[in-house]
């Protein structure tokens, strides 16, 4: 599927908000089900300067499919680490979009931003996007147990990161 890699605008909120929307985006996220559309627009407007977002948009609708994050450390002793955040909408998922987005951010963080420790968090029990984390250069660095609530439960996180030498 082709895809253009860029920006967030504000343009993209209804179909950032239909992808928070989705269930494997909730299930596989730190989103909560039932987004406000006012919080979305908020966090969109008043982003800070140290976090930037793109998005994937399909190139025959125009929708867009996917997003990430990428947060560079505001400490001036982590200023060469940065946090990494991503979705792809349910019905896009297998085609290739996370990868595209993935290496997008990782070019912008370690070419551009002069980031060389990227880091995430990942669910044990998704194996898809850690394969594809380790795909991209992330090693498992730990084990975070109880580390967040889901679907009535706690859930352990890996903790992975890309270390450019």
């Amino acid at each position: 599927m082709k895809v253009i890699i860029r920006a967030i605008t504000m343009s993209d909120l209804e179909d950032v908000l239909e992808l928070r929307s989705m269930p494997k985006a909730q299930q596989e996220t730190l989103q909560l089900p039932f987004p406000s559309r006012e919080a979305l627009r908020e966090q969109m407007e008043n982003r800070s300067p140290q976090r930037w977002v793109l998005v994937a948009e399909a190139e025959d609708s125009g929708k867009v499919v996917g997003t990430i994050s990428v947060t560079q450390s505001s400490r001036s002793r982590q200023a060469h680490t940065a946090t990494i955040g991503m979705a792809v909408h349910d019905d896009y998922h297998n085609r290739g979009i996370g990868s595209k987005l993935l290496a997008a951010a990782i070019n912008l963080a370690e070419n551009w931003l002069n980031v060389s420790r990227v880091e995430l968090t990942v669910f044990v029990d998704n194996p898809a996007a850690i394969h594809l984390y380790e795909k991209h250069g992330f090693v498992r660095e730990g084990r975070l147990r109880r580390y967040a609530f889901k679907n009535g439960q706690f859930a352990d996180v890996f903790i992975m990161a890309r270390i450019k030498e």
